[in-house]
């Protein structure tokens, strides 16, 4: 600072050359000044025609100290404190210098200064002390001590001079001064100012009647025209009543301050709102920038442009800095600010201010959206779907906030799923449990249909499997079911996918991946929310074990738990109206509120009856649901609760945990066992109805075989499939590490499959058996029934559904039982110890014992009638009386022979057009039974016979023996001996001789009836080999 500068500010005594404020001590009154003036003001009033109060006017002159040097304190009041002063303790003669040495700004502070000079007010002697003589001796304090006394003894001599030669001027001042005033206090008065009590002074009576004369003379003297009244003199009388003095003329300048409005207002306020106009244009155009920024954080707000936001409110915050910068500047008392500078701070304060507002609420809006954010749906091929969570989280972190957003979202996100987990469940167990009591309370299925989708795996194709399955009804509980598991387990759309996809991001950022991309907001000031503390990684395993567990009990609850009670759950819809937070959006799946769940919660549906069915104890089974729809779903059920499990045993946190290994595991196995039971009990029940598709309608493939085998073997080996598939999960099982999780299936399962493998075919074979012994007149109508002309197939026609003779049912039978025999039975076993891995060799010789006894059983119920038939017609030919021939070389065959052979032959007609096969077995058997009837009916006879009896005998018999040669087995062949041996016990011995001497004549008789009924008996021929 330069010497003129410091000139400037020591004589108009202020702190700045740039002062933005008129100094409050400049104002106040001068004191002083008036005393000093009072004199001369005494010695112009003769000279000059006044008031009697122009000793009161103020004279404007400059007046100027009378001490050189002399300064004002800081009330204002001028005294005679110096520039400098010698040190008042003797020391050197300037004490500004001593502290301008010690590094004190005094020339530069006048406040300062002056605590440090005697002369002032402010002066501090302990501040003095300590600064002046900081390093003076106490020797050296006490000398001081004494030349402060004796400096001070001689200014009290000097006061005393001066008070004593000017006691008398105090003195006369001080009358006039009060008799002044009393007199313009008094004005208006009753008593008049010549009778007001006077000073007995002659300097004071000199002075009254100088203003008594100078009064007469003025403009308010009672000489005048215009004497006043005495109110009015009371209005200029120096009292609070008369506003001491100005009442009188406050009116009238009212008016003329009214009136000067009125005309030059608009003339002058039009010009300085103008000045005022441009000087505002020029200081919003030259802060533009600063008017900006609040405008365009609402509009990056509106627009959800974060990158904006963020860049903006750097801007908000760089002006902030600076307007701080300036302000900290000027109050550290570097520099005054100027009237631009000033107004930058101001708008920069309030736009800061509402920039603070804005970012407030907008990061309370973030928060909010951060708790109820969804997890972003998994992006298309070719596309990057932007990730709302971590824009969020790097939002916050950008702005910089107290709590971490990283660990808030990932606590938020696991209240969320644990919430939504629970509460998806509940709520899919009460829609399927809905589905599943009307489906109970209905009337079921009729049989025509149950029979129809039995037929399924056979009859139909390919792309149209899924509508022969079952009813819609069963066929839509399924559909629920499946999706529900699927929404609870599915790795891409369903909550585990959303459970590992939570800890996907959790485990990177533990990883510290995903806090490269965000950002550490100003300064740094977010990078400490970059890291998460080892006790907050723990709480995040734990917590997601916890979910893993939550979602794996809930769907072995599903499997292993019966049919729940309590659907209170769906008696009042979720309102419209409903907040939106973390709880009310887990419902979200099921918001659409299907009518199929709306009932009045007066009226809910009834429980299930019980009827003791074995579905009743699985909440995943529809009642009524056959085999071939529970393999198809259950299957796909399985497969998804399996490949949930690997998917789980497999994520860092689960796979070293042999707690959560043991509960996935026991969450397969306990699901398979539980399905396998409930499939295995359809099975058999499905297996009780089948005997019902039994029309006897011929196969297509197979003409000597119904229907029935063909359905009966694509069923079992359709449930087989199934059964398989379940077992053993295939579609898990090939992935790495299955065996740790997916166990072989225990003895029980396997012992359950073998049993209800054997069941099922014992109990269609029973039921076969019972549909073919009964009678055909009743029992058609009942075997029909379920049946009807649109059931059957092209290859059917109504004679083949209708009118089938007992005799045609047995043979039908008898050849379907030979085929299971033969060949559905091998393949089922194969393909069952194919399927399971398993020999079942036990069940082998145990069904086919039981198939032996079945068609020994049919065999007999169809051959027993026609062999008591033929028994009977040779019996009664060969006792009869006329049985006998009357000649004693017979030439003829006695008519009972051509009638048991006109039966065999139309037994034979019947079993070569219905069950070929089976056409040597049974004709071989009833020539067994002609020849052994022979041999009866030949003892029956008491009489011995005679030669031509002997003749007529041999000749009935070999005639039978040679026609039916084809048919002729071992047995028979010995009960031809055995006749022959009767007969020959029957004769004597001459008879016997004679009968050999006829043979050759009885083969060319017997050749002769041979080529007589070759037409007749052709049907018994062998038939030619093909060339």
């Amino acid at each position: 600072m330069t010497s003129d500068e410091q000139t400037l500010l020591n004589h108009y005594n202020i702190n700045t050359l740039y002062p933005t404020a008129w100094p409050i001590e400049k104002n106040e009154s001068d004191a002083s000044g008036d005393e000093q003036s009072t004199n001369m003001t005494k010695r112009l009033a003769h000279s000059r025609s006044k008031s009697r109060y122009s000793a009161l006017i103020h004279n404007g002159s400059d007046r100027r100290s009378l001490v050189p040097g002399s300064e004002k304190t800081g009330d204002g009041i001028e005294n005679l404190v110096q520039k400098d002063e010698p040190d008042p303790l003797g020391g050197p003669d300037s004490v500004v210098r001593i502290l301008r040495q010690k590094g004190l700004p005094v020339e530069e502070d006048q406040r300062l200064r002056n605590r440090f000079l005697l002369s002032s007010t402010t002066f501090s002697p302990t501040l003095y002390l300590s600064h002046v003589h900081s390093d003076a001796s106490t020797q050296s304090l006490l000398r001081g001590l004494e030349s402060l006394s004796g400096s001070i003894d001689q200014k009290s001599a000097s006061l005393k001079v001066l008070v004593e030669s000017n006691f008398e001027r105090f003195v006369r001042a001080k009358t006039t001064i009060d008799n002044v005033y009393a007199e313009m206090r008094n004005q208006g008065a009753d008593t008049p100012v010549a009778e007001l009590p006077r000073t007995r002074s002659r300097i004071t009576s000199k002075g009254s009647a100088h203003f008594r004369n100078s009064s007469a003379q003025g403009p308010f003297s009672s000489r005048g025209v215009d004497k006043p009244l005495p109110s009015d003199k009371k209005k200029h009388a120096l009292v609070k009543e008369s506003e001491y003095g100005v009442q009188g003329i406050k009116a009238p300048l009212i008016e003329v301050a009214v009136k000067a409005e009125e005309i030059w207002g608009p003339a002058l306020g039009g010009r300085a709102r103008e000045e005022t106009l441009k000087s505002a244009m020029a200081s919003v155009e030259e802060c533009r920038e600063i008017f900006e920024v609040g405008p365009a954080l609402s509009s990056c707000i509106k627009r959800k442009d974060y990158d904006s936001l963020v860049d903006e409110y750097r801007k908000a915050r760089r002006f902030a800095e600076e307007a701080r910068a300036t302000a900290n500047q000027a109050s550290g008392g570097r520099g005054s600010l100027t009237d631009s500078q000033v107004y930058r701070v101001i708008i920069t304060a309030r736009m800061w201010s509402g920039v603070e507002n804005q970012i407030d609420e907008f990061k309370r809006e973030i928060w909010r959206r951060l708790i109820n954010v969804e997890a972003p749906p998994p992006p298309s091929a070719g596309q990057n779907t932007p990730d709302e969570p971590m824009a969020l989280i790097g939002v916050l972190l950008e702005l910089g906030v107290e709590d971490n957003p990283i660990w808030f979202w990932l606590l938020s996100r696991y209240d969320y799923l644990k919430t939504k987990i629970a509460a998806s469940f509940e709520r899919s167990r009460v829609e399927i449990e809905i589905l599943r009591r009307r489906l109970a309370n209905a009337e079921p299925p009729p049989l025509r249909t149950v029979i129809a989708h039995l037929k399924g795996p056979r009859d139909s194709a390919s792309h149209d499997k899924m509508h022969h399955l079952d009813t819609p009804a069963v066929l839509e509980l399924w559909d629920l079911i499946h999706s529900s598991v699927c929404y609870l387990l599915s790795t891409s759309g369903g909550l585990l996918g959303e459970v590992i996809e939570f800890w996907d991001k959790a485990q990177a950022f533990i990883d510290g991946k995903t806090q490269r991309t965000l950002p550490t907001g100003l300064d740094g000031q977010s990078e400490k929310h970059h890291r998460l503390s080892l006790d907050g990684i723990k709480d995040l395993q734990k917590g997601f074990v916890e979910l893993i567990e939550i979602l794996r009990d809930s769907v072995f609850a599903f499997f292993a738990e019966p049919p729940i009670e309590d659907v209170s759950m769906l008696y009042s819809p979720l309102p419209s109206t409903t907040p939106t937070t973390p709880k009310s959006a887990v419902f979200a799946p099921f918001a659409h509120q299907d009518s199929r769940f709306r009932f009045d919660a007066s009226n809910p549906p009834p429980p299930s009856p019980k009827r003791g069915e074995a579905w009743e104890d699985y909440a995943f089974w529809p009642p009524h649901a056959n085999a071939l729809s529970g393999t198809h779903y259950l299957d796909k059920v399985l497969s998804l609760v399996g490949t949930a499990a690997m998917e789980l045993g497999d994520l860092r946190p689960l796979s070293s945990s042999s707690r959560v290994q043991e509960g996935l595991k026991t969450l397969i196995n306990g699901t398979r066992e539980r399905c396998v039971s409930a499939l295995a009990a359809a099975w058999i029940r499905d297996a009780e109805k089948f005997h019902l598709m039994e029309t006897f309608a011929r196969s297509s493939d197979r003409r000597e075989l119904t229907k029935l085998p063909a359905y009966f073997l694509a069923f079992e080996k359709a449930v087989l499939s199934g059964l398989d598939r379940l077992v053993y999960v295939p579609g898990v099982t090939s992935k790495a590490g299955s065996s740790i999780l997916i166990t072989p299936p225990t003895s029980t399962t396997l012992k359950l499959i073998r049993r209800d493998f054997t069941k099922t075919i014992y109990v269609l074979l029973s039921d076969m058996i019972k549909d073919a012994e009964k009678h055909s007149s009743r029992n058609n109508t009942l075997i029909l029934q379920p049946m009807d002309p649109a059931s059957l197939s092209l290859n059917d026609s109504l004679d083949d559904a209708k009118g089938k003779s007992q005799s045609t049912r047995l043979l039908l039978t008898m050849s379907n039982i030979k085929y299971f025999q033969t060949d559905l039975i091998p393949q089922l076993i194969t393909h069952f110890e194919t399927s399971f891995s398993l020999k079942i060799p036990e069940e082998t010789r145990t069904i086919k014992d039981a198939l032996s006894q079945i068609e020994a059983k049919l065999f007999k119920s169809y051959t027993g009638p026609s062999a008591e038939k033929l028994a009977s017609t040779i019996y009664n030919g060969i006792t009869s009386p006329n049985w006998v021939p009357t000649t004693d070389r017979p030439t003829e065959l006695r008519p009972y022979v051509y009638e048991t052979l006109l039966q065999l032959v139309y037994i034979h007609t019947e079993v070569s057009t219905t069950a070929p096969p089976l056409l040597h077995a049974i004709i071989s058997h009833l020539f067994e039974r002609i020849v052994g009837s022979f041999l009866d009916a030949i003892r029956a006879r008491t009489d011995r016979y005679s030669l031509p009896a002997l003749m007529q005998a041999t000749l009935d018999v070999e005639f039978v023996a040679s026609t039916m040669s084809q048919y002729t087995t071992a047995a028979a062949g010995a009960l031809q001996e055995e006749v022959y041996r009767e007969l020959d016990q029957r004769t004597d011995k001459s008879a016997r001789a004679r009968l050999q001497k006829e043979l050759p004549d009885m083969r060319a008789i017997l050749k002769k009836l041979r080529e007589g009924t070759r037409g007749e008996f052709s049907c018994f021929r062998r038939p030619r080999a093909k060339t």
